[in-house]
């Protein structure tokens, strides 16, 4: 592949850009965690500092901006990360300016942002001085994010490419590789995590089941060195009909790095499984009264800027007085100030969720609540704990992708899994996968546990 990024390890051509002796592989717990590793691989110019390409494998897009953040705050990158959560820490690096293009590669259920390209701009709004969109779908409109251009300053351009990937179906990876094979989120009250702690080790291909001793062997799956991949303009007969799409999707994502000067590659281990943690802290009923409040009105098809910008006021004045009412009913829960806020606008089902609260539990979490709900807008976050058969397929997929990609100049995995986004269950054998993955592909990895000793002991 000819372009920008064709030189080894991500660097574009002719640059002073240093190259790092073995790929680094930063693992962390939360996902914003990673964001510290690129701007530190910024600074010592092993990334360039702008026109950087992110190819983003998760179940959720993470493309949320801390909606009161002053925009300056990402000049100050030590009060930044202490802004950030997991559903909101990529869009404030391309305002910064370090991140141009984002690929969101997703699964079958997560479908929070319609497929295909979005081009729109991000940058400080005039009027608050928070960071805003010209994006219009539906996952920006919903949290208050959309302003039109001309109420921007110091705008950034985002090409933001939203494309599905497909598990590949076991039968087909046997005959080709020898092996066997298929919204927004917010933080949940982790303060119970043990202290963190950082390992640093250089890891072959092959010996990635020594490198996490506190996984179970005979449930690992060692990837073997896969075949020679098919080149980007051939799907040969021999091919399944289900990896052809595969083939397109490089050529697709290889256009994209084509416009950047590197790019990172990101993995959420729930891309491969995913739960929502919401529908186990609260019963059905509960969820449905969750949904009832904090049901996002779209726009008309066809809206005007008046249209969209009508939606998002009363959008934003609705989830305001929804976290005044909970932070109210922090304070007092009784029955003279759930009345006051049931007379409010759409919030009778506030009534019967808190009664129902209540008869489970002696002191509902009703901060913990405003987050849940905060998830419960235009579609419910995406919830599929899979099959090792459907892992397995997802893992062949992705191989077939980063074979014919060029080299990132690093990876960062987040493991999502205390939260329980990813299936505590799965989530070793899962990383186990990965990184045996990234392995077979890449050559030697410098692999970085940086995550809590409850996860992982060295």
């Amino acid at each position: 592949m000819s372009g920008p990024v064709a030189g080894s390890g991500g660097r574009p051509r002719g640059s002073c850009l240093r190259a790092y002796p073995a790929l680094p592989v930063w693992v962390v717990e939360d996902h914003q965690d990673v964001l510290p590793f690129i701007y530190r691989a910024i600074g010592s110019k092993h990334l360039p500092a702008s026109n950087i390409s992110f190819v983003h494998l998760d179940s959720h897009p993470d493309l949320l901006i801390p909606v009161n953040m002053p925009a300056d705050t990402v000049f100050d990158k030590e009060a930044l990360f202490s802004e950030l959560s997991i559903e909101n820490w990529i869009m404030p690096a391309v305002y910064a300016g370090h991140i141009s293009q984002v690929v969101w590669l997703h699964p079958p259920w997560a479908q929070q942002i319609s497929e295909g390209k979005h081009d729109f701009l991000i940058g400080k709004d005039i009027s608050t001085t928070t960071i805003r969109v010209t994006g219009t779908d539906h996952y920006f409109l919903s949290d208050g994010l959309y302003v039109p251009a001309d109420q921007l300053e110091n705008q950034k351009a985002l090409n933001l490419h939203v494309i599905l990937i497909n598990p590949t179906e076991a039968s087909n990876s046997q005959e080709e590789n020898g092996e066997v094979a298929s919204a927004k989120r917010l933080r949940l009250n982790t303060d119970d995590i043990a202290s963190t702690t950082s390992a640093s080790l250089s890891v072959a291909p092959g010996d990635l089941d020594h490198s996490t001793p506190s996984l179970k062997k005979k449930e690992v799956q060692n990837a073997s060195v896969p075949n020679k991949a098919e080149t980007l303009s051939e799907c040969s007969a021999s091919s399944s009909l289900r990896e052809c799409p595969i083939r397109e999707v490089v050529k697709d994502v290889c256009q994209v790095l084509q416009k950047g000067d590197a790019y990172v590659l990101d993995i959420d281990l729930d891309f491969f499984s995913v739960k929502n943690p919401f529908k186990e802290m609260y019963t059905k009923t509960e969820y449905e009264l969750l949904q009832e409040l904090y049901n996002f009105k779209k726009p008309h098809r066809n809206a005007t800027e008046e249209g969209l910008l009508d939606c998002v006021e009363k959008r934003v004045h609705q989830l305001e007085d929804l976290e005044a009412a909970f932070a109210d009913l922090c304070d007092n829960d009784d029955e003279e100030t759930l009345q006051k806020w049931a007379s409010y606008p759409g919030m009778k089902p506030l009534v019967q969720l808190v009664h129902s609260l209540k008869t489970r539990m002696e002191n509902p979490d009703y901060e913990m609540v405003h987050q849940a709900g905060l998830t419960c807008d235009y579609m419910e976050l995406p919830h599929h704990v899979s099959t090792e058969e459907e892992i397995e397929g997802l893992i062949q997929s992705i191989k077939v992708l980063l074979k014919d990609m060029p080299k990132p100049t690093l990876v960062t995995v987040a493991r999502s899994s205390l939260d329980d986004y990813c299936p505590s269950e799965q989530v070793d054998i899962i990383q186990e996968k990965v990184l045996n993955l990234l392995g077979s592909v890449y050559g030697t990895l410098d692999v970085h546990l940086d995550y809590s000793s409850t996860a992982s002991s060295l």
